[in-house]
């Protein structure tokens, strides 16, 4: 018997799609050091995409989605753990190269950890009304990206 993939619910799509921008924040932190640009430069992206971006897909998740699991859930704390390390890191402002690649790390670890293991482990537990509320709470945006510096091309 083979397993098939959970299809994602349509409540969590959007954060789905968010995810995907974070993996191409990980792409241009890797492609930014690949083409040998100033670790400075990356940061200055970086920094911009966490709080226009991350910071508020934190917040929505840990309200609306985390707290659908139990406290003390194995999961749900690794995630909220992620969360703090992510922020950390963002927050050091010494040895940005290092940084960096923490950085490109730790938030490709994040959303592969999101996407593969907690979100089918929410399908399981919630019910339909806790995801109308995410739904009613979150809604699919147009990602608007910060094109002053496309260091990556």
């Amino acid at each position: 018997m083979e397993n098939k993939p959970l299809k994602r619910h349509q409540a969590l799509q959007p954060l789905s799609r968010e995810h995907h921008h974070g993996l191409l924040l990980c792409w241009k932190i890797k492609t930014g050091f690949s083409k040998g640009v100033a670790p400075d430069r990356i940061k200055t992206y970086a920094d911009w995409f966490f709080e226009n971006h991350l910071i508020p897909h934190f917040e929505i998740e840990e309200k609306h989605v985390f707290s659908l699991l139990e406290d003390g859930h194995d999961l749900k704390i690794k995630a909220l753990e992620d969360h703090k390390n992510i922020i950390e890191l963002f927050s050091k402002q010494d040895d940005v190269t290092n940084t960096l690649h923490e950085i490109e790390t730790a938030v490709n670890d994040h959303i592969r950890f999101e996407e593969r293991v907690l979100f089918p482990e929410i399908q399981k537990v919630a019910t339909e009304a806790q995801f109308a509320e995410i739904e009613r709470i979150h809604q699919d945006h147009d990602f608007v990206d910060n094109l002053a510096d496309e260091f990556w091309k």
